[in-house]
């Protein structure tokens, strides 16, 4: 059995250790960037096309390397930023990876050309599958150009795996919104296919977050500071009446590196307990600064979960700072026991001074008299006419009946809303403004209003967008709205689409876009909010299998469906019921989810043994 282990050659090794760095293009951009900003620069140049896998270029005017530096950065296990496995639990560099170069070659054509500000002659250096093919001097600014040509071209199984290029944009953006929000105060440039999508100055964090997000982001921003022993807090938050539907918006940063963390979010999310609506999320850039030994960030391959050694006592802290602020900025509702508000005087009368009120009464009145009258003038009814009132209230009663009464409308009385019968027999009432019951012949049928609205919906604006003539409504007024530069991206891709289904475009500028005419199926009100999902569906990156005509009905019927909350009368919960079951698949909802069950008779009777 001797000779079973045996080493494995370096290109294999090499393509193995790629497979930990490299899962798609945006990986190579955070490893380059990150490399970039620990070089010391303070201007940073990122190039894409085709979504990464055809061209990923990064150029910086750090410090550069000298030739020998430039050559060993390919070689596995080397880095400038270690000396001692302690420093690994004391990090403060970004692209410590000992392996991102030397991954990064294996799997595609690199180009490197760097210079030392002390060199007047640069180093380029050509690699090709961790071979390296050419090294020769060369004239080139301060700094290093690393550019990744090709990516996965020698591992065909991999590339197949990449999503589309607009999909791989998407995160590639995204790598590059965490790196510049972690540093306003480097200058970043973006270019992809040609296009430039973000020309970003140095500043300060606010100005960086409105330059990334749009100007409109300004308004929506509360800021944070807490100071104590364990953690620095500062950021912002975004107020509360902005809370999106998506995870959109959300950035935790630990000492200027970005981390996820589901434990941290439930801090934000209960900060906002009370201030937002049931299923949104508020947006938030939050900075955390820690000393390192107070963290563990090698428990992840990315960097992007951290260990915290207190992390209940940062919740706490957390919390309370964001609650603060919220309060601070009267953003939050605000409790004063010392203060009575009927007591305040409004405005208009501060000047002038307290009447004492005059009461007129008639002493004489006597209400068992027939023969005094009020001073009003009007005659009080005397014993007869009581006793006349009585008897005609109690006839009335008795030919009143319960039955008549329960068919008014619908009045809440408890947790039930009262019963409606069609003329089929079926008998429906609404529970807790969420479910519509109704009976059937083999038990109780269950029916959520939101979901079962959905698919209602759905199937209608899904027939009538399929359509080739697609009728759309021209409006008397142009409607603007504004979006950040990047849902901007996303609109230009699918515009040709959405033009197809009867949107009428007359500008689409960075941030604003004007709107002539939309599809006979949206008011102008719900517009907003329909475009608001369809690039919340797109970002989150939808399967290629959906259609824009699916995406846009998915976006249209959650946008418009009855909300889980409203009250239904008699008529709606009837429509629901017959209009649910008049669709193709009443089971599922658009998005997969169960729309109703049924508790059989049987299962009721076993609940009483």
């Amino acid at each position: 059995m001797a000779g079973v282990i045996k080493l494995l050659p370096d290109h294999v090794a090499n393509q193995i250790a790629a497979g930990e760095v490299v899962q798609r293009p945006a990986s190579v951009v955070k490893e380059l960037l990150e490399n970039a900003i620990d070089a010391g620069a303070d201007q940073i140049k990122l190039i894409v096309k085709d979504g990464g896998k055809t061209l990923i270029q990064v150029v910086d005017n750090g410090c550069g390397m000298s030739t020998t530096d430039a050559r060993m950065s390919f070689e596995r296990h080397a880095t400038s930023k270690l000396t001692t496995a302690e420093e690994l639990y004391a990090l403060k560099t970004k692209g410590f990876r000992g392996e991102a170069l030397a991954s990064i070659a294996a799997i595609a054509h690199v180009e490197l050309q760097t210079r030392t500000n002390e060199e007047e002659i640069g180093t380029e250096i050509r690699i090709t599958g961790s071979e390296v093919t050419e090294q020769q001097p060369i004239a080139t600014p301060e700094g290093t150009a690393i550019l990744v040509k090709n990516l996965f071209y020698n591992i065909p199984a991999r590339r197949n795996f990449l999503k589309s290029p607009q999909v791989e944009s998407r995160h590639i953006t995204d790598e590059f919104h965490r790196v510049a929000l972690a540093h306003p105060d480097i200058a970043f440039q973006y270019y992809s296919n040609g296009s430039e999508l973000f020309n970003l100055p140095k500043t300060n964090l606010r100005k960086r977050i409105v330059h990334v997000f749009g100007s409109k982001t300004n308004e929506k921003l509360v800021p944070v500071t807490e100071d104590t022993q364990l953690v620095k807090v500062s950021g912002f938050l975004c107020k509360p009446e902005f809370a999106k539907k998506s995870r959109g918006e959300q950035f935790f940063f630990v000492n200027n590196r970005f981390i996820k963390s589901p434990y941290l979010h439930h801090a934000v999310m209960n900060a906002f307990e009370g201030l937002i609506k049931p299923n949104t999320f508020p947006g938030y850039f939050l900075y955390l600064e820690m000393e390192p030994s107070a963290i563990d960030v090698n428990i992840h391959p990315t960097k992007t979960e951290i260990k915290f050694h207190d992390d209940h006592s940062l919740y706490a802290i957390l919390r309370s700072a964001l609650k603060h602020s919220l309060g601070q900025f009267n953003v939050a509702p605000v409790l004063d026991f010392e203060k009575d508000p009927n007591l305040e005087t409004p405005y208009a009368f501060k000047q002038k001074r307290a009447e004492a009120p005059t009461v007129e009464i008639d002493r004489a009145f006597n209400p068992f008299s027939g023969s005094v009258r009020p001073a009003s003038g009007f005659k009080k009814a005397t014993k007869e006419a009581w006793e006349a009132l009585y008897l005609q209230t109690e006839n009335q009663g008795a030919t009143t009946s319960i039955s008549s009464q329960m068919e008014e409308d619908p009045v809440q009385t408890g947790m039930f809303t009262k019963t409606a019968e069609s003329e089929s027999g079926a008998r429906t009432f609404q529970y807790k403004h969420k479910y519509v019951v109704s009976s059937i012949k083999s038990g109780m049928l269950i029916i959520h209003q939101n979901r079962a609205h959905q698919r209602i919906l759905y199937d209608k604006f899904f027939k009538e967008l399929s359509q080739q003539n697609t009728v759309s409504q021209q409006l008397l007024f142009p409607l603007s709205l504004s979006f950040s530069k990047t849902d901007m991206n996303l609109i230009r891709e699918i515009r040709s689409e959405l033009i197809d289904h009867g949107f009428l475009f007359e500008e689409i500028g960075e941030e604003q876009l004007t709107l002539n005419g939309l599809p006979i199926q949206i008011t102008e009100g719900e517009v907003g909010i329909v475009i608001d999902e369809l690039i919340a569906t797109r970002r989150e990156g939808a399967t290629p299998s959906f259609s824009t005509t699916e995406l846009l009905a998915q976006s249209m019927c959650k946008a418009m469906a009855i909300k889980t909350g409203a009250q239904l009368d008699i008529a709606s919960q009837q429509g629901l019921v017959n209009d649910l079951f008049a669709c193709s698949e009443s089971g599922r909802s658009p998005f997969n989810k169960t729309v109703y069950v049924v508790i059989s008779e049987n299962d009721i009777d076993n609940k009483f043994n």
